[in-house]
């Protein structure tokens, strides 16, 4: 395998916004002007933004294992914080703080953390799998085409899986409607918003790094965790 001098960063932030952004959605949902998200939406986009450099610079496959990386994770935070929450709580600890107010902020419910795995997961695929296809079909030109455009789908496929699946038959239709909407158009415009950004790390990791990938013959099954050749 070829070694790379950024790769290691690269997939380290990554992760780190996933904790951040898990740690910030259990802890407040915030109502800003229309708009009303949980906390970890302020950073998730950032993610997505990351999982675009990845797939851009370095490929579908290499993408892959990071997706892979950042959902393990996530699991494993989540299983911490659940296992903690079973344990008995120190006696001042309980009268300082208490058991309630650890639940209120990081005991999300199973179906909240199952939404949010498998909604990280396919988003994630989504996002990559479409980045990479615009790119063979643009040659590699408009990168705002790609960037913009994967994101429209897997951030659509993110948001819709997580509110339905964690908020469903728990929030009128009214409000999970208001919900996905500001979730959506804020993790959107978040994107839009850091396209100037985003060329300037995309260009400056290719020329670090010395590749600029094309999935011309990637096997692109998530479930093949095997980096393939992607020049």
């Amino acid at each position: 395998m070829r070694t790379f001098r950024l790769l290691d960063f690269v997939l380290g932030a990554f992760v780190a916004v996933l904790i951040v952004s898990n740690l910030a959605s259990s802890a407040k949902i915030v109502a800003l002007g229309p708009l009303t998200f949980d906390g970890g939406t302020l950073l998730f986009p950032v993610s997505y933004i990351f999982g675009d450099v990845l797939t851009e610079v370095y490929g579908y496959a290499t993408a892959r294992r990071v997706i892979w990386t950042g959902f393990g994770a996530s699991a494993l935070f989540s299983l911490t914080v659940w296992i903690v929450g079973l344990l008995p709580p120190e006696a001042e600890w309980s009268q300082r703080v208490g058991m309630e107010a650890y639940n209120a902020v990081l005991g999300s419910t199973a179906r909240v953390v199952l939404a949010s795995l498998i909604a990280y997961w396919c988003g994630s695929f989504a996002n990559a799998f479409v980045l990479a296809k615009l790119k063979l079909r643009t040659g590699g030109r408009w990168l705002w085409t790609r960037t913009i455009g994967s994101t429209l789908v897997g951030e659509l496929v993110d948001t819709a899986l997580f509110v339905s699946i964690a908020f469903a038959g728990e929030m009128s239709g009214a409000v999970l409607w208001q919900v996905f909407a500001s979730n959506y158009m804020f993790k959107v415009g978040v994107e839009v918003l850091f396209t100037p950004l985003t060329y300037l790390v995309v260009g400056a990791l290719k020329r670090v790094e010395g590749i600029d990938a094309f999935d011309t013959s990637t096997d692109f099954n998530p479930f093949a965790l095997r980096v393939a050749r992607s020049m």
